[in-house]
């Protein structure tokens, strides 16, 4: 497990709804120096708590832990669908363009 994305996947949540350390450790019932420690990952953060967590942000568990995951094609899928979802087909079109360019130049760096 990597703590470090658990934890900065957590404060990007809190930093989106804007929310003090203070005010989501309230929601979650932690402590907010625990929740300071677990988005620095300066501690494990155990599976209560991060269920806790994933409940007081309205989200799902696995959009905080997909990056650990082998398989999180449908998390990765969702957000795709959530930021193409008010283009228009040439704005459409353009990324896609853009995403098969990016994805040839990663596998180019791999080789």
């Amino acid at each position: 497990m990597d703590y470090e994305i658990i934890g900065a996947q957590i404060r990007q949540n809190r930093l989106r709804r804007k929310w003090t350390q203070a005010y989501l450790a309230e929601k979650a019932g932690i402590e907010p120096s625990n929740l300071s420690h677990i988005e620095r990952a300066a501690t494990k953060v155990s599976l209560p708590t991060l269920i806790a967590i994933a409940n007081a942000l309205d989200v799902t568990l696995d959009e905080l832990v997909y990056s650990n995951l082998v398989r999180s094609s449908h998390v990765s899928s969702r957000l795709i669908d959530e930021l193409l979802e008010d283009c228009s087909p040439q704005e459409m079109v353009a990324l896609a363009t853009i995403l098969k360019a990016a994805k040839e130049g990663l596998r180019a760096m791999k080789k």
